[in-house]
């Protein structure tokens, strides 16, 4: 059964040299390009097989031709990372679950418990390994919940799943993920979706070199919170409506996570 929930994915276009850059080194940034593009379509096919009623692409950059047939594209705006957030549930009616294009191992079924419905005041939390957060979901969007969470750093998530019980929601925990920031954590993820695009394209990366040195890194931690990294969050295009972004809209994601 179709879920009355919009989708929306949270990316930057795989442009070299601007998505990815903890990953080079050892990744050259052409390398680092190629999987994030390989992320993002990973990500995109979860969305596709996930039985929703829109499946909206808020984009920093142009589309290519990783971008599948079945999803809107509208561009992002201007502003913090909390207000844009808050401006792509602001441009949603109905309930709306947002993820990042950072979490390649994501499935229809760990966006299936964010799906099944529930009353206005029940939202959906994903935490991710480094602190912040690679969904959420809300049933009944309200931009205030967003407004002025301190975002790309370790206590993201606290506060924000804090701002969610502060206000009275039933908050309901979807599972922990790990976003890839570093070598290390794309190695791991991979070794999660070994299938995927993005854990081919990281071993193709490996037979070019690239990951020479991710064996020196195992013992490093993951990086806590967001990064400069991370894709800026989306509102809606210019002209569109209150009601959400124009059906079809054809313009320009965490995530990683926040």
């Amino acid at each position: 059964m179709t879920s009355g929930t919009t989708l929306l994915v949270l990316a930057k276009a795989p442009v070299p040299g601007r998505v990815k850059t903890r990953l080079t080194p050892p990744y050259t940034p052409r390398e680092a390009a190629r999987i994030a593009e390989a992320s993002l379509a990973d990500t995109l096919d979860a969305v596709l097989a996930t039985p929703v009623r829109r499946r909206v692409l808020v984009l920093d950059g142009e589309p290519g031709p990783w971008l599948p047939p079945g999803i809107e594209v509208i561009p992002q705006c201007a502003g913090g990372l909390d207000e844009r957030i808050a401006a792509a549930f602001a441009a949603c009616t109905g309930p709306a679950l947002l993820i990042g294009m950072d979490t390649p191992q994501v499935t229809p079924d760990l966006l299936a418990p964010a799906l099944a419905g529930g009353g206005p005041r029940d939202a959906w939390f994903g935490p991710a390994d480094d602190g912040g957060f690679w969904a959420l979901g809300l049933t009944e969007p309200d931009p205030s919940l967003l407004l002025g969470v301190p975002m790309s750093v370790s206590e993201t998530g606290r506060v924000q799943r804090q701002r969610l019980d502060d206000a009275g929601l039933v908050v309901h925990e979807l599972a922990r993920l790990r976003d890839v920031d570093t070598a290390r954590d794309a190695e791991l993820v991979a070794a999660e979706a070994p299938h995927g695009r993005f854990a081919r394209s990281l071993r193709m990366g490996a037979r070019t070199g690239g990951a020479a040195t991710v064996g020196a890194q195992a013992a490093e931690p993951a990086a806590v919170g967001g990064t400069p990294d991370e894709p800026a969050v989306v509102g809606p295009p210019a002209g569109s409506s209150p009601e959400g972004p124009a059906a079809g809209g054809h313009s320009t994601a965490g995530v990683r996570a926040w």
